[in-house]
């Protein structure tokens, strides 16, 4: 193309008249504009750099239509420097100039700087609202959107179902104001609207008002296009109404309706909401066929099936590497693929790394993947990293959906206190917010402060959701409040009309069998509506073995056997009970039969990170550089320790006596557990006022609990242990559970 740009400098000649003059420019500009109008369609920007240059030292007078095409060239190629400069060197811009760069920052998630570029605007038309409520609408900032479409109905200004549709969108989560926009839109005419009806059909599925989803596309009648039937496909997914998800796709084409990228990965999701793995994959044959095994909107959906069905995530990282322009969609499904797997969460931080690499730049989705990764491999130095990074890009660095996930990380990293100032400083907070908060003080055994807090969010008026509950029954179950825990079981059921599922039917028998309530636990995993999973008969089981039931043991592990035969957990337990009750023969055939059925038992391990190096010990551990200095710190720890009156709680090893162990080895041992080997390490190679946080696979042991509270004591370190369950914050001889775990 850059042979072309010769033709249009043809040369004056200063003897002809001024019209032909004027007829010879006129010309010149004709190609001009023809060449720079290609330029934009294939993005070139090479060529149209060369323009601007060429046009700028032109003795042509400048004109802003010309210089509207040279803001919209580098918007659509993402140079949002080059066309802020076009837009300033714009003699007179018009209001098609400031849409232009409204909506290129609209594009690069930038609604703060759109917003700023709307306010210069002397008389904003309908696009100029439009533009920035669907900004807004993509950000998930419905309030914003919202300020914004009551001020464009105060100016009076002709609204169109384009303004409704994105205001509707931006508000999806807030049913009432769906509900109020929708008979705005109805009584002003605007209900025929193809995209209008699409949003509604996404804000009714979204907020359950399933009927209602249905009943707009059902009225939609001939006006229905693509996007409306995937609108509807994806309802039915949201809704884990998969079949009816498929009916409607093979209804699309029994019609002969277009299938495009949208359809097909619609169909994907509702794969992925029957968690069928096996029609997906035969779906992904059929893609082959088709040709859109290689499209990065439907290799999102194939990565999204993968990841969450029970794949394997390197099918998923096959389905990456085949689309050959990956965009930051795909590459977020692939971060997110990776963190739902908690074995590749360390793989996910990675992607984003690559991805930065790629030259591409993160979005809040980015963010809250790789946070969330983060929170799994328990890195505060990763966190804090990407933390930095949030603050540093240009995305707003209060998002309240990014400023969640950092919250739920810094909390899961085992630093409540950081996660408490985030919190804090949040300019809003929503019901996402406040569970993240609820659950982190439940996690960390404040209970007090995590019920105070939901009592908070009531009297905020915010509703609490299905999960906020879950964390509530946590907090009572972890703090032995037994009567507050039954009364917001209620609450929850005849107040906000929220049917309990398994999880909080699994909380409330934790709660009870904590508090050593084993038969009204046991009658309520008999009574609960669903069919008991292992996550109930496993508290229950975990229960009677604190309480020494081994009857009520017996069944429970029984009922978790016959639910997972392959899990260990049962069957290790069981022989603890057995060795402390001194009935060998029962543990012997235990493991036998653990031999036999070839059950593996998980191993357990703990782990630190210390200078942003994360150190993994495992019980009598003989590998780790410093093993041989840990050893002789614990001797000399333990001298100390026995002064103070601990005696090492042997009963936790399961060796009879009669093996040839003596009672000196059985206490080296436990001495040699692993959350005791990461805590020396912590102690060893960090500074005094430096807190620990070590991570463990599996439960504390008793002994090691008792120890590691006397250690506080001793050394004057807070120390912080997460098992499998919770946080023990450890500080001055005392934990945060107060032995209640």
């Amino acid at each position: 193309m850059l042979a072309n740009i010769s033709n249009i400098y043809i040369p004056l000649d200063c003897s002809l008249p001024v019209h032909h003059k004027m007829t010879q420019i006129w010309w010149s500009l004709k190609i001009f504009r023809q060449i720079l109008k290609t330029c934009i369609d294939q993005k070139d920007l090479t060529t149209g750099k060369c323009l601007h240059t060429l046009y700028i030292k032109s003795i042509v007078p400048q004109f802003t239509y010309i210089s509207n095409h040279f803001i919209l060239l580098y918007s659509k190629c993402r140079r949002l420097s080059a066309a802020g400069k076009a837009f300033a060197a714009t003699p007179d811009p018009n209001v098609f100039s400031f849409n232009v760069m409204i909506a290129a920052y609209a594009k690069e998630s930038m609604p703060h700087l759109a917003h700023q570029v709307f306010d210069k605007i002397p008389e904003p038309d309908v696009v100029s609202y439009n533009t920035l409520i669907s900004a807004y609408a993509e950000r998930g900032n419905g309030l914003a959107a919202l300020k914004l479409f009551l001020s464009m109905r105060g100016t009076g200004l002709g609204m169109d179902g384009f303004t409704f549709s994105a205001v509707i969108a931006a508000c999806s989560d807030d049913i009432g104001v769906v509900k109020q926009l929708h008979c705005s839109a109805f009584s002003g005419g605007f209900i025929s609207y193809a995209s209008l009806n699409n949003s509604l059909i996404s804000g009714y599925s979204r907020n359950g008002l399933f009927h209602e989803a249905e009943r707009v596309f059902r009225e939609i009648g001939g006006v229905k296009d693509e996007v409306s039937w995937n609108s509807m496909i994806v309802a039915y997914g949201q809704q884990r109404e998969g079949l009816k998800a498929l009916e409607l796709y093979q209804e699309m084409v029994r019609q002969e309706l277009y299938v495009d990228m949208f359809t097909l990965a619609s169909v994907l999701t509702a794969f992925t909401s029957m968690e069928d793995l096996l029609g997906g994959m035969q779906f992904h044959g059929q893609l082959f066929k088709m040709g859109f095994h290689q499209n990065a909107h439907v290799g999102s959906g194939l990565i999204d099936l993968y990841s969450k069905c029970g794949g394997n995530v390197l099918d998923s990282r096959k389905v990456f590497k085949d689309i050959p322009d990956p965009d930051v969609v795909l590459w977020n499904t692939m971060i997110s693929g990776y963190s739902l797997n908690e074995e590749f969460s360390e793989e996910a931080v990675v992607c984003f790394k690559q991805m930065q690499n790629a030259g591409l730049l993160p979005d809040d989705c980015s963010f809250v993947c790789v946070i969330s990764a983060c929170s799994k491999i328990s890195s505060p130095s990763q966190g804090r990293q990407i933390h930095s990074l949030v603050i540093k890009s240009d995305i707003q660095s209060n998002r309240i959906t990014m400023n969640n996930a950092l919250v739920a990380m810094y909390s899961k990293c085992g630093n409540l206190q950081d996660a408490k100032s985030l919190f804090d400083r949040m300019p809003e907070h929503n019901n996402v917010s406040l569970n993240s908060m609820i659950a982190g003080y439940a996690q960390h055994g404040h209970g007090t402060e995590s019920l105070l807090l939901f009592e908070q969010m009531l009297e905020k008026s915010i509703a609490p959701t299905s999960i906020t509950f879950v964390s509530v029954l946590s907090a009572c179950a972890h703090t032995g409040r037994v009567e507050d825990g039954q009364r917001y079981f209620r609450v929850m059921t005849e107040e906000f009309k929220i049917e309990p599922e398994s999880e909080h039917y699994t909380c409330m028998i934790d709660l009870l069998g904590r508090a050593g309530k084993l038969n009204e636990a046991e009658r309520l995993i008999q009574t609960m509506p669903y069919n008991p999973n292992i996550m109930a008969w496993g508290s229950l089981l975990r229960a009677s073995r604190t309480h020494g039931n081994m009857e009520l043991a017996e069944k429970a592990a029984s009922q978790c056997l016959q639910l997972d035969p392959s899990n260990a957990a049962p069957y290790v337990m069981l022989t603890h009970m057995y060795s402390r009750a001194n009935r060998w023969e029962e543990v012997a055939s235990v493991k036998k039969y653990m031999h036999d059925t070839r059950v593996k038992r998980r191993p357990g391990c703990s782990w630190i990170e210390v200078e942003k190096r994360v150190h993994i010990f495992v019980a009598e551990d003989k590998f780790h550089p410093m093993i041989d200095k840990i050893y002789e710190f614990w001797e000399e720890m333990s001298k100390k320790m026995k002064e103070t009156g601990y005696v090492p709680d042997v009963r936790w090893v399961s060796v009879r006596d009669d093996d040839g162990v003596r009672g000196d080895e059985k206490e080296i041992m436990v001495r040699h557990h692993s959350e005791k080997l990461a805590v020396a390490f912590g102690l060893l190679s960090t500074e005094k006022i430096v807190p620990l946080v070590v991570m463990k696979n599996l439960r504390i042991c008793g002994d090691c609990h008792n120890a590691i509270k006397i250690i506080s004591m001793i050394t004057e370190r807070e120390i912080t242990v997460r098992d499998c369950h919770r946080f023990h914050c450890f500080r001055d001889g005392q934990c945060s559970c107060e032995d209640f775990w």
